[in-house]
């Protein structure tokens, strides 16, 4: 579904408002009724309002979808989130960088 999902995104939507984004996961239910679908938005600014928009147009990607996967009974219901790890990381990154600094700070 991820990449079915990216060569939707890359092919049939073309709207430079989104910015450049990528499909980071995909989590479907047990039951396959709902797919959450993680989305990475490199450009910071306005990404709830991305997020929101993409949530807007989700009948429009799921009817792309189910024409790609045919071979599923029933789509999920999808929603877009955000993924925001990247931004944990670079955090986590930033406060290690800190603690070396007043480390040598310390030391000399």
């Amino acid at each position: 579904m991820k990449e079915e999902l990216s060569l939707i995104f890359l092919h049939k939507i073309n709207d430079p408002e989104l910015g450049m984004l990528t499909i980071t996961s995909v989590k479907v239910t047990p039951d396959a009724k709902n797919a959450k679908i993680y989305i990475s938005i490199f450009d910071k600014v306005g990404r709830d309002v991305k997020i929101a928009k993409l949530n807007s147009i989700k009948g429009y990607i799921k009817g792309q979808l189910s024409t790609k996967m045919s071979h599923l009974r029933k789509m999920p219901d999808i929603d877009f989130y955000l993924d925001d790890t990247l931004d944990y990381v670079e955090k986590m990154e930033n406060l290690f960088k800190k603690i070396h600094e007043n480390d040598n700070k310390q030391n000399d």
